[in-house]
């Protein structure tokens, strides 16, 4: 067990000589109970904006230290496209405004950007397609409570965003807040093991849709997404040759090859970064990933809150017919640091692929992290390996209460099998005290990023920020 795990805290004692006491699952729910005398589940309601929170502009500014110049602007007009967008962006806003906000004590390992897009579906080593979180960059040992009020506040802005009544919103976020308390409870009475052999797969979550006709739908953009995302399907997509040896094609300015300046190790032929990466596997996959030879690398803009950061793709093959893409992902310190500390990880890429493997049910085969020639600390996974995010505009009002019972039931999973099960569903108890009180807060929070939002619109009009919209 790594250091930071072993960290995560608040969880039954290990039986050592000093700590022989062991606590079942009644008694840590007993001590869960207890701790609301401290920390009353009503509270955890209240958003009160500080008197001296930063300007959410300059957080946003900060965040731009050490990307790409000449990404940003996209970055900021993504984020200018509605409210949710701008949410998605500014994690690191969300994140100083949590700190102040009151916590039980119970810590485990949080997602940092559990946003209900950065959920989804992929497919697991076993090729079966699962639903799970799928975005680790902000990864770190946490308070519980932070993850599900990020995920809560997210079904009222997407609900705006595609102009649900507030109350069918409302309805979506007590959906999740309900499902991940008592899924926690049902896991506090689990088997360690089978916490952890948990899945969340296709059937399980067509069981949670109410309607035949979205059960088809998603089975239907399941065959599809199986059929497109192959490394086969994407290679003539990326592709183009030149002379013997295939390249990845220019699509400026969302995929461009770089220069020496912002890849140093484009002269070596990137064998720093891979050399470091390959030792970041497991014996046996080393095996497998030694079947394949470097191609070409490209940088590629990813996301909203990842645009500037360096991002590429990178085209391997085995043989003539035989490619795989591997996304490379930078990975700097996460938004959450200030406020719980340094992870004990030096390098961030390793931070985020232990937290991807702790938190999800199963993670991708080629998943590993390494430092550049440039010494940026990385992380490596398959490009689109049948990742499915949600299409929020197609939702109907019961999709949306659909997806936050499932949302709510994959958050509960996760911290689940690195925090304690049995002290977190012990604090949110069976009634509905907590489930009120996420909804209180998702709204008021909501609020105020719809007031953040308007104050960054106003800063791109008066030129105090750059963006540009892209068609």
């Amino acid at each position: 067990m790594s250091a930071e795990v072993a960290d995560i805290g608040s969880r039954q004692p290990h039986r050592t000589a000093s700590a022989p006491e062991f606590l079942g699952p009644a008694e840590r729910r007993t001590r869960g109970k207890v701790l609301r005398e401290a920390v009353p589940r009503s509270a955890h309601g209240e958003w009160k904006r500080p008197h001296n929170r930063p300007d959410p502009i300059d957080a946003l500014k900060e965040s731009n230290v050490g990307r790409q110049e000449q990404l940003v602007p996209i970055r900021f007009g993504r984020m200018m496209q509605s409210p949710f967008a701008f949410y998605r962006g500014s994690a690191a806003v969300m994140a100083a405004d949590l700190a102040s906000t009151p916590a039980s004590g119970i810590r485990v390992q949080v997602c940092g950007d559990a946003h209900l897009s950065n959920f989804g579906g992929f497919a697991t080593p076993e090729r079966r397609v699962i639903f799970d979180i799928n975005d680790f960059d902000e990864t770190l040992p946490g308070p519980w409570e932070w993850d599900i009020k990020r995920l809560t506040t997210s079904f009222v802005l997407a609900g705006r965003h595609i102009r649900l009544s507030e109350a069918d919103s409302m309805r979506a976020v007590r959906a999740a807040a309900q499902s991940y308390r008592e899924r926690m409870a049902d896991y506090a009475q689990m088997r360690a093991l089978d916490v952890w052999y948990d899945t969340i797969d296709v059937d399980r979550f067509l069981k949670e849709t109410d309607s035949p006709e979205t059960r088809e739908r998603v089975q239907e953009r399941v065959k599809k997404t199986w059929e497109k995302n192959t490394p086969e399907f994407l290679f003539p997509k990326f592709v183009e040759h030149k002379g013997s040896t295939p390249t990845i094609a220019d699509d400026p300015p969302l995929i461009f090859h770089p220069t020496a300046d912002i890849a140093p190790g484009l002269e070596s032929g990137y064998r720093e970064g891979f050399a470091s990466y390959r030792e970041s596997l497991s014996e046996h996959v080393r095996t497998l990933f030694d079947r394949y030879q470097f191609c070409d690398l490209a940088m590629k803009v990813v996301g909203v809150g990842s645009v500037g950061t360096q991002c590429a793709i990178a085209l391997l093959m085995a043989s003539d017919d035989d490619p795989v893409f591997l996304q490379i992902k930078e990975a700097n310190a996460s938004v959450l640091e200030p406020y719980v500390g340094r992870s004990r990880h030096a390098n961030h890429g390793e931070r985020v692929v232990v937290g991807q493997r702790l938190m999800q049910s199963a993670s991708d085969l080629l998943l590993g992290w390494g430092k550049g020639a440039n010494q940026r600390d990385f992380y490596v996974r398959q490009l689109r390996d049948m990742k499915m995010s949600a299409i929020l505009e197609d939702f109907s009002a019961a999709d949306m209460r659909a997806y936050g019972r499932v949302c709510g039931w994959a958050l509960a999973r996760a911290h689940a099998r690195s925090g304690d099960a049995a002290m977190i569903a012990g604090y949110m108890g069976s009634s509905e005290v907590f489930d009120d009180a996420l909804c209180d807060f998702a709204v008021e929070y909501a609020d105020q990023t719809e007031r953040d939002y308007k104050g960054f619109v106003k800063a791109v009009r008066d030129g105090r920020i750059k963006a540009i919209v892209e068609n």
